[in-house]
Formats: structure tokens, sequence, C-alpha cells
């Protein structure tokens, strides 16, 4: 990526908050105090585009992003609308059988975009099945293949994933998608630099915003398994060679509501206060 820093002259008020938040250090004041990039440091350039967002007037423009095509940030939230957004997501088992809307998916695959990684690497890949039909080919696809390897016990990851589900799946039950009309599937470039964590993070921005348009989830290990080591199934999905599927999640139109939040019992906690290192031998080794 060519590194390309533009500033308005009329609106640039050399507060110099870009060259505050940028962390590759690029951007310095020339002789006129206006922003300019650091020629030698552009190459370090993650385009996380702080410097666009922070400018107060809206006079940066960077990579090709100019400010007057960024959205307003609000000033205020609720912070107890969203706490109970949190709250009150419940994991959907049970799923009604239609297609949510394709306005509502559009709206669920257009803020994939904003979801943070690790250094702003921006290469995951989302598969996603968007009409129930295509998902009833995949659910018959995926259930036979599992029957035949629990029956013949031909792959032990499988088998041992699924030995508490053998009897139900022998009969046929859709314990994998649980009926569920929707899936997506992340997967996270292999030289990510965070790869273990930048999928999770993704899918659960996408299940509070679900949440938030009347659409139900479910983390599904499950799928997750099947998709890693059943081979052939990862084709279906048209991953990249050079990604890694990370997570698959179920989602469509909840059959059952919740009308209350659950209560959950505490998780721990520890304030640390003062710092004491217990001396063994990688402490004494790095003093």
């Amino acid at each position: 990526m060519n590194f390309n820093l533009e500033i308005n002259k009329e609106k640039c008020i050399h507060c110099g908050l870009c060259i505050k938040e940028c962390m590759s250090k690029i951007i310095t004041f020339n002789e006129d105090k206006l922003p300019v990039s650091i020629k030698e440091r552009e190459k370090s350039c993650i385009n996380c585009q702080h410097c666009l967002a922070v400018c107060p007037t809206g006079a940066l423009s960077v990579n090709g992003k100019n400010s007057e095509n960024s959205s307003e940030t609000d000033k205020e939230f609720n912070p107890e609308k969203v706490l109970n957004l949190i709250k009150s997501r419940r994991s959907i088992r049970h799923f009604k059988r239609e297609n949510v809307s394709p306005e509502t998916i559009q709206k669920l695959k257009d803020m994939l975009n904003y979801v943070p990684t690790g250094v702003n690497n921006h290469g995951l890949y989302f598969s996603v099945v968007d009409d129930i039909e295509v998902m009833d080919e995949l659910r018959k696809n995926v259930n036979e293949r599992i029957i035949k390897i629990v029956s013949n016990n031909a792959i032990k990851a499988i088998t041992k994933t699924f030995e508490r589900y053998t009897d139900a799946i022998l009969k046929g039950e859709d314990i994998v998608f649980r009926g569920a009309p929707h899936l997506i599937v992340v997967s996270t470039p292999k030289n990510a630099p965070c790869k273990d964590i930048d999928g999770t993070i993704a899918l659960s921005y996408f299940e509070l915003y679900a949440k938030s348009l009347g659409v139900g989830t479910c983390w599904c290990g499950l799928a997750f398994a099947c998709f890693k080591f059943i081979p052939g199934l990862k084709s279906i999905l048209n991953i990249p060679k050079t990604h890694d599927i990370a997570y698959a999640m179920l989602f469509g139109y909840p059959e059952i509501t919740h009308p209350r939040t659950t209560q959950p019992e505490s998780v721990g906690f520890h304030t640390i206060k003062e710092i004491k290192i217990k001396e063994n031998f990688w402490s004494n080794l790095f003093k």
C-alpha cells in the first residue's frame, strides 16, 4: 500500500491530534505546521485510519479515504441499554424456519468491516449461508457424513466429539445445525499477527449486533469440528488456502424468546494493588 496523506489547509487547525494518535509515528508537522508524512516511516502504516477519525474538522484524508465519507460518531450512548443487550443475549437453539430478510443480512455483513483485529490485519474471510434451501443441502450433506463416520468409527477426532450424541445422530436428528436457517464461518489468515483471537472477536460483535436486529445466534463448536476435520467440507465454504477456520456460528430468527435475563454466578476477580515478582530462573534471567 502506498501511503497517501492529504490535508485541507483551509480546515486544518494545527491541533496535532493526528500526530499524537498515529501509533506508527508516521506524521509530523512541516514548517507551516501542517501535518505531513515522514517518508522513511510510511511503510509502517497499518491503515488504521485513526488520523482520519480523530481530526476534529475533517481536514485530513488518508490512503484514498476522504473524511467526508465517514459517519459522525455519537457523542453519548445509553450504558444501561448496552448492558441490557449484553445481559439478555442468549444462545439460540430453536429457530424459525424462515430466511432472515436480505436487508438484515446485508447490515450484518456490512458491520463486519468494522470489527477490530490485531495490528489492524483486516484479512478475515467470512463464509455465509444466507438461504435456507442452501442450508438444508449443507445440513443433509454434513449429517450423512457424520452418520457414516460415527457408524464406522472412521475419524477418531470426530467420533470422540460426537460420542454423546451418537444415538441422536443415528436417528437423524440435526444435532449440528439445530434447524438453523443460516450459518457464518470465519477464517483467519495463517500469518495474521493475532489469528487465534481475531475470529472470536468478530463473531462476538456479530452476535451482539444480530441480537439488536432481532436475530438469534449460537456458537457452534460441532459445526466447527465438522468443517475442520471432515475431508471435503472446507472446500464447500470456499475458504482461501491462505486461511484457517477460526469458528462457526448459527443464526436466524428465534422460535423462542427470553423475556428476562439470567442470574449467573459471579466470576473470579483479583485487584492487583502491589507488584510482587517471585524469584525464579526466568525472572533472574531477565533482570
